[in-house]
C-alpha cells in the first residue's frame, strides 16, 4: 500500500522542464512507476507526461489516482509556450486556456496574484511554426485544466508558460539545456506558489495569513523553514483561538530565530479552549 501524503502535483511535458524543479526541490525518482517519470518528497509528487495532450491527460489521471490524498492544495503545469514577438524567457501566468481542436475555453480562477504577467494560450496538436496567433501557443494545457478540474477546485489550478520560441527565434533552434536555464530562472514564482497553498491550508484562509507573508518577506526562509513556520503559524492560531501574535519590535536576525521566537511564546502561551 502506498502513503499517499502529496498535496501538491507539478506537471511538465519535458524532461527538461522538470529536471531544475527535481534539483531545486531534492525530488527522488519513484522506480517502480514505469507508465511515467514521477518524482516525489513528502508533499510534491511531480510528473513527466510526454508531449501532447493525450500524454499530458492520462499522466495528471494517473498521478492523481496512485498518488493523490483527498482534493490537492495545488495542481501546476509549467513548461515551454511559444509567442510571435513575447521576449524569449519571459513568464506568463495563464488566464484563458482555449483547446485549438474543439475551440473550448476555460478560464483558471487565479485567487493567487503573482509577480509576473497574465496572458491566453491556445493548445495545438502540432508545433507552432507560423507564429501567426495574438496568443500563446503550446500542446498541453488545455488537456492539463480539462483533467485537473475534475480532481480540484479551480481555484487550486495553475498553469505557468515560459516564452521558448518566437518568430526571430523559431521552435528549431529549442534545446534542452536552454530549456532548464529557462525555467530555472523563474523557480522562485514556483516556490512561492507552494508556500501560499501550504499557508493557505494552515490558516484557512484567514486575514491571519497576511503575517505569514510579512514574516518571509522581512527574512530569508528556505522552503523547509517556510513550511515550519507555516506548521508553528497554525500552531499559535489553535492554542490562542486566532489572537494576535505581536511581532513587531521583536529583534531577530534570522529565520531560525524567528521560530524559536515563536516556539517560546507558544509555550509560554495558556491554551484557549
Amino acid at each position: 500500500m502506498r502513503e499517499n501524503t502529496r498535496k501538491i502535483f507539478i506537471y511538465t511535458a519535458l524532461a527538461c522542464e522538470a529536471k531544475p524543479l527535481v534539483n531545486y526541490f531534492n525530488l527522488k525518482k519513484d522506480v517502480t512507476v514505469q507508465q511515467f517519470a514521477v518524482y516525489l518528497s513528502e508533499d510534491i509528487c511531480l510528473t513527466v507526461t510526454g508531449l501532447g495532450k493525450s500524454a499530458m491527460a492520462a499522466g495528471v489521471a494517473y498521478t492523481q489516482a496512485l498518488f493523490a490524498s483527498g482534493e490537492p492544495l495545488l495542481m501546476l503545469n509549467i513548461g515551454i509556450a511559444s509567442h510571435k514577438n513575447h521576449p524569449l524567457g519571459c513568464l506568463f501566468l495563464i488566464d484563458k486556456i482555449t483547446d485549438n481542436d474543439s475551440q473550448r475555453s476555460y478560464y483558471p480562477s487565479l485567487i493567487s496574484t503573482l509577480s509576473c504577467a497574465t496572458d491566453s494560450i491556445s493548445t495545438l496538436s502540432k508545433p507552432q511554426i507560423t507564429y501567426d496567433q495574438s496568443c500563446l501557443c503550446d500542446m498541453e494545457a488545455s488537456a492539463f485544466y480539462e483533467t485537473a478540474v475534475r480532481f480540484a477546485s479551480s481555484e487550486y489550478i495553475y498553469c505557468l508558460k515560459v516564452i521558448s520560441d518566437n518568430k526571430s527565434s523559431p521552435a528549431e533552434n529549442i534545446l534542452a539545456k536552454q530549456v532548464c536555464l529557462l525555467i530555472e530562472k523563474h523557480i522562485p514564482i514556483v516556490e512561492l506558489l507552494l508556500v501560499r497553498a501550504f499557508a493557505g491550508s494552515a490558516f484557512k484562509i484567514r486575514p491571519e495569513s497576511s503575517l505569514f507573508d510579512q514574516i518571509i518577506q522581512r527574512y530569508h526562509f528556505t522552503f523547509n523553514e517556510k513550511r515550519q513556520l507555516k506548521s508553528q503559524l497554525s500552531r499559535w492560531n489553535i492554542v490562542t483561538n486566532y489572537q494576535r501574535l505581536e511581532f513587531d519590535g521583536v529583534s531577530l536576525n534570522r529565520a531560525k530565530d524567528v521560530l524559536r521566537w515563536i516556539d517560546i511564546k507558544i509555550h509560554e502561551t495558556d491554551f484557549i479552549l
